[in-house]
């Protein structure tokens, strides 16, 4: 039986560490949703920032924060007919004001057009590597708003030289990096240059080049030209901020029209530092939301079992934290804070 009220880890203040409530409503589902007990959440960077900064939460205090959840299904909304009681689903929460679908907490509610049964074979903790980290490459490399190629599923694919295309990967030792040479990879993209990140790693997910990024920015552009050329026009930056997307940008064709689509739209990049192009030059920003882009992440999502069980998608590493425990939580999102190395956590909510 759901109980009516539950724990959660809230943002009461922004800038103040998360809070333990134990008497937070249980939320209800609506038309095309389901409840879940959670069983697994994964914080991610921006959930750092929403703590900190206010991202996205500012306005609607308190919070609840993650937006990469697993849970088991206890109640159905109406006319829902995709799950059963007792299913495991991945979803991936939407960035709204009333928290009902955050990972913090005991129960949440899923949109079930933005959510997965995990396949036979895999584990919780394998589907919540997925949402955020592959969306946010998803909307990057496929959405019309960004680099818009096509997505392979869609009738435009059939017309799309993928083998004749390169991509650029600027943080391929970060998760939404290492989802984007995966999905370039089951797109069928030809050339994948990546840098940063683990050769042999990134090799099995397909990338074809792996520059160290260990080097100033002029070098890295320089890594990246003797591998492309003047020929790149799509780029994907998952880790840098404005003052380093220069890199990427520098590495794009001088002579054709070129576009960066970035995760981290903090600012303006100096163009003083951006080398001339002819035809200019694209700076598209990527919004990760599976809410936001329903016409590429709906189908996206319809297939994500499909992938699994195919190798398309490859869960990532993970660490875990048993319980909803504040001070782990608030520990890992200090770690984001401070730049320190962090392996993709999981707190098992229900444990």
């Amino acid at each position: 039986m759901v109980p009516k009220t539950q724990k959660a880890l809230l943002v009461t203040e922004v800038g103040k560490p998360l809070v333990l409530k134990t008497d937070h409503p249980v939320p209800q589902p609506g038309l095309g949703q389901v409840l879940v007990r959670v069983t697994v959440a994964g914080p991610n960077p921006h959930d750092e920032k929403a703590r900190d900064r206010g991202l996205f939460i500012a306005e609607n205090l308190p919070a609840i924060l993650t937006n990469d959840i697993v849970g088991e299904v206890v109640a159905l909304g109406p006319n829902v007919t995709k799950y059963a009681i007792g299913d495991h689903v991945v979803g991936h929460a939407g960035f709204d004001n009333s928290y009902a679908q955050n990972g913090f907490q005991e129960y949440a509610v899923f949109d079930v057009d933005f959510s997965a049964k995990i396949p036979e074979g895999f584990t919780d903790d394998d589907g919540a590597t997925l949402p955020t980290n592959v969306i946010a490459p998803l909307v990057a490399l496929f959405h019309a708003s960004t680099l818009a190629i096509p997505a392979p599923w869609t009738p435009a694919a059939s017309n799309f030289d993928y083998k004749g295309t390169t991509l650029l990967v600027m943080g391929g030792g970060s998760s939404c990096g290492r989802f984007g040479v995966q999905l370039a990879a089951f797109a069928g993209i030809g050339r994948i240059v990546v840098v940063g990140g683990d050769e042999a790693e990134l090799r099995s997910y397909g990338a074809t080049h792996i520059i160290d990024r260990h080097a100033s920015p002029e070098e890295l552009t320089k890594r990246i030209r003797d591998v492309v050329g003047d020929e790149l026009l799509y780029a994907y930056d998952a880790i840098n901020p404005p003052a380093t997307q220069t890199i990427a940008i520098n590495a794009l064709s001088s002579t054709k029209k070129g576009k960066l689509a970035r995760l981290l739209p903090t600012g303006p990049v100096d163009e003083s530092q951006v080398h001339a192009k002819k035809e200019g030059y694209e700076l598209l920003n990527t919004f990760g939301s599976s809410q936001a882009r329903p016409d590429l992440c709906r189908p996206f999502w319809e297939r994500v079992p499909q992938y699994l069980l195919e190798g398309k998608l490859k869960p990532s590493k993970y660490e875990v934290v048993k319980g909803l425990d504040v001070d782990k939580a608030n520990e890992l999102l200090d770690r984001y804070r401070d730049g320190k190395r962090v392996v993709k956590t999981h707190f098992h909510v229900s444990e």
